[in-house]
């Protein structure tokens, strides 16, 4: 991937040397470690370029060697405030966010260290830790302060909106303001947290239907193991990570939680009545079978590391199901971190509880936007009164809908507001 980009960027430069050079172009140039190729820009955009930005594994150490990271430039204006997206996984296309949007500003889109085309030529996952990986960021930003001088800002969503929040926490003076959306942060690499939300969530009537789906389909196991089978041949799945039995069960302990994560509709939970089908075409509308499969362990590996090390993330309570998990231990809670190579988890909870404390105390100039109906909603950022922050919680809204365009008229202007206060400048 590396020579085919510098074969591209070769490529390109009789034409960019035949062409007069642009500002930003000549600034790009004269960046150390960067190389670039010129993209479409989207409307409102005047120049778009995908980055590639050497840098060191270790920042403490840059001997140890280095990898290219990925990174999508958008430009309106030098004297424009700049985003610095902070993306959780790998990112395959530029994408424009809200908060630059609202701002008619610059972005900068960072895929994360090991995921996508961010990655080393062999893979050390010691070196995958929030120190190293917001270091990243930081370099990122002292490479381009010159370039754009205004006011900077940084969001980023669910985990992205996470390492936003450990971004600002290592390094407070890089950002004017940071806008998590949906950020959890954990308190525990299984945060009991979550079994208090689903335990809490919506009607009581409604959760009592997203059990007795659970149950019957656990106790319906041999119907539903072929039929399981057939889908996983005609979707391509494999199962060596876990068998194909484990991924069943953990499918269904997982109904609950994507069924509030990705909004579904508690009108479309299936009755009794329904025939196995229709019950099994359901809750694999909800609850992503796939996601248990090798295709994306092995693609997530990256993001499992920081979970189970240092981000923290949750566990399924079987309690409720005794007796009706063949697959899964039952004598403890299974875990949602399923570790590269089946390596053993080490979770340290003093980086995330210490972030959560400076949240409280002295995470300024910080605005978060969670939805109260996201499963997620249950580790978000609580509101303190000890900090000059502000909170949008929208109600009834999940993972995907807690955007700033869902606030009502009266909320956005509450949010311009203080985006305008602490950035000094008017927003149209």
């Amino acid at each position: 991937m590396r020579l085919f980009f510098l074969a591209l960027v070769m490529a390109s430069l009789p034409s960019l040397a035949s062409a007069q050079k642009s500002d930003l172009q000549e600034a790009l140039y004269a960046l150390p470690d960067v190389i670039f190729i010129p993209m479409d820009s989207p409307e409102g955009v005047s120049e778009s370029y995908v980055l590639k930005i050497r840098q060191p594994l270790d920042h403490q150490h840059p001997e140890k060697g280095s990898f290219w990271q990925r990174v999508y430039l958008e430009h309106t204006g030098f004297d424009k405030p700049m985003t610095i997206v902070t993306h959780g996984y790998n990112v395959t296309r530029d994408a424009r966010y809200e908060l630059s949007q609202l701002l008619q500003g610059n972005q900068l889109l960072v895929e994360h260290r090991f995921f996508g085309e961010s990655m080393p030529d062999s893979v050390d996952y010691t070196y995958l830790t929030l120190e190293q990986a917001t270091a990243d960021y930081h370099r990122i930003r002292e490479l381009f302060r010159d370039v754009y001088p205004g006011k900077w800002l940084s969001t980023g969503i669910s985990k992205g909106g996470q390492t936003t929040i450990f971004y600002r926490y290592f390094y407070p003076e890089d950002v004017d303001v940071s806008f998590p959306f949906v950020a959890p942060i954990n308190h525990s690499v299984e945060d009991p947290r979550i079994y208090t939300f689903l335990d809490t969530v919506g009607t009581a009537a409604c959760r009592k239907a997203l059990y007795d789906v659970q149950v019957r389909l656990l106790k319906a196991r041999d119907q539903v193991l072929p039929r399981v089978s057939w889908f996983a041949r005609g979707a391509g799945l494999q199962f060596t990570y876990l068998t194909l039995e484990q991924a069943w069960e953990y499918t269904v302990l997982e109904y609950p939680f994507s069924f509030w994560q990705w909004g579904s509709d508690c009108a479309d939970i299936p009755g009794k009545d329904v025939s196995i089908d229709s019950l099994l075409s359901h809750v694999l509308k909800v609850s992503d079978f796939g996601f248990f499969s090798d295709r994306d362990i092995i693609g997530f590996a990256s993001h499992y590391y920081q979970a189970g090390t240092q981000a923290g993330y949750y566990g399924y309570q079987t309690r409720p199901f005794k007796g009706l998990l063949h697959a899964l231990p039952t004598d403890t809670n299974p875990s949602a971190v399923f570790m590269p190579n089946h390596m053993p988890i080490r979770f340290d909870p003093t980086l995330t509880n210490t972030v959560f404390e400076w949240t409280q105390t002295k995470g300024d100039h910080i605005i978060y936007l969670n939805g109260s109906s996201d499963t997620w909603s249950a580790t978000a950022v609580p509101r303190s009164d000890q900090v000059d922050a502000a909170w949008f919680f929208l109600p009834g809204t999940d993972h995907r809908a807690a955007r700033i365009k869902n606030l009502s008229p009266a909320e956005r202007a509450r949010m311009v507001q203080v985006l305008e206060g602490w950035l000094g400048m008017e927003i149209e």
